[in-house]
């Protein structure tokens, strides 16, 4: 289900760095772990970064020391920034969250549509 909005996607070149922010799903009663994801044309999509609701966070070995995942849960929003960019960090990125605790009728997990970051040599 889609109701995730990302932003903060664009054209950098390497080295330099980029804020993602991912704002959603609403309400207070559902809460959500939460990652960010990537997707590089031909290839599948991989895990980038988690948070959970404990503030706990994991991250893929390839973006370990150079992106840092956060969270503003008053806000309802998470953040990734990304340092030291490489051209291999091309891809769309997407939020996702997962279900952690609620009432029944929580959905499961969302998806955002996603935002292009592109890193030039």
């Amino acid at each position: 289900q889609l109701s995730l909005v990302e932003t903060g996607g664009g054209s950098v070149q390497a080295g330099e760095s980029l804020r993602l922010s991912c704002l959603g799903p609403g309400g207070t009663r559902c809460q959500y772990d939460k990652s960010w994801f990537r997707q590089a044309p031909g290839v599948e999509r991989q895990f980038v970064s988690r948070i959970n609701l404990d503030d706990t966070t994991t991250y893929a070995d390839s973006v370990k020391g150079r992106f840092t995942i956060s969270q503003d849960r008053a806000k309802d929003e998470m953040y990734l920034q990304m340092n030291t960019l490489k051209p291999e960090d091309t891809a769309t990125y997407y939020c996702k969250t997962d279900l952690r605790r609620g009432p029944n009728w929580c959905v499961r997990e969302h998806w955002g549509r996603g935002t292009q970051v592109n890193v030039s040599s």
